[in-house]
């Protein structure tokens, strides 16, 4: 919990020092966590302890240096290695990328099923009821999961609507046990 409320920090200093000089800060953390996950090496290298601060301070500095980002994202990922928080950094970008889709005027969240896949109908149905009762527009992703047996489970920041069979036998169940 410590560690997401740090991440949170650094997300919005970096977001708003991005904001005053014009960057778009998410845009080039996007660009950096697309090479660190493409390098299976370089996340060893970076996120486990094995090697030390001054090697890891080098390989990302010469990674940084071949990537076209602004100064104020690569002095901010040297501080977190140089603080040694750089495992902070996942964390970070996604809390940017929250920041900047709020900025944006939407919200991101997932729709959770039984199905392979949901249809449009009925996500362009979920999308407005969110629209409706949050007032920002929201990207959807479909996930199946296993664990529903029917109906769908809505996530978007910290609310979750919770449409499947499961929760409604949950709810019959309690009530008739607390009657």
């Amino acid at each position: 919990m410590k560690e997401a409320i740090i991440a949170k920090a650094y997300a919005t200093s970096i977001f708003d020092l991005g904001v005053e000089n014009k960057i778009d800060v998410t845009a080039e953390f996007t660009k950096l966590t697309e090479v660190i996950n493409s390098s299976n090496d370089l996340e060893t290298v970076l996120f486990l302890d094995v090697f030390t601060i001054d090697e890891k301070q080098a390989v990302i500095t010469d990674v940084l240096g071949k990537m076209n980002l602004s100064s104020l994202v690569k002095n901010s990922v040297l501080f977190l290695m140089q603080e040694q928080r750089i495992g902070l950094l996942p964390m970070v970008y996604k809390n940017l990328v929250v920041k900047d889709d709020h900025e944006k005027g939407f919200l991101r969240g997932v729709i959770e099923g039984s199905e392979d896949s949901i249809t449009v109908d009925i996500e362009n149905q979920l999308k407005g009821y969110l629209k409706g009762r949050l007032g920002a527009e929201a990207k959807l992703t479909y996930k199946k999961n296993e664990k529903i047996t029917a109906g769908y489970r809505v996530t978007v920041d910290d609310l979750q609507l919770d449409a499947t069979l499961d929760n409604q036998f949950d709810k019959l169940k309690n009530e008739i046990l607390n009657s």
